[in-house]
């Protein structure tokens, strides 16, 4: 009977230490999930931010000289004329 006493003491025993364990793995996780918002919000969103806007640029003013918003627009065929001649 007594080492049936001992075996529930050291299932007793193991249930606490999984317990435990659960609940470090539980805290490593959190924090890698941290260190991963981390990385996305400092690292990858400026550079991908830089990157989009960028090409947004390159595509806004192919598109605004496109529509014929360009210098004679503003100021005229007239002013470019003499500036050139």
């Amino acid at each position: 009977m007594p080492s049936s006493v001992a075996s529930l003491d050291s299932t007793a025993s193991d249930d606490s230490y999984d317990e435990e364990e659960y609940r470090l793995a539980q805290q490593e996780w959190e924090e890698s999930l941290e260190q991963l918002q981390q990385l996305v919000s400092i690292v990858l969103l400026p550079f991908f931010g830089k990157w989009l806007g960028r090409r947004w640029s390159h595509w806004a003013y192919a598109r605004y000289l496109r529509v014929g918003l360009g210098k004679s627009f503003f100021l005229g065929e007239r002013v470019l004329l003499a500036a050139s001649q």
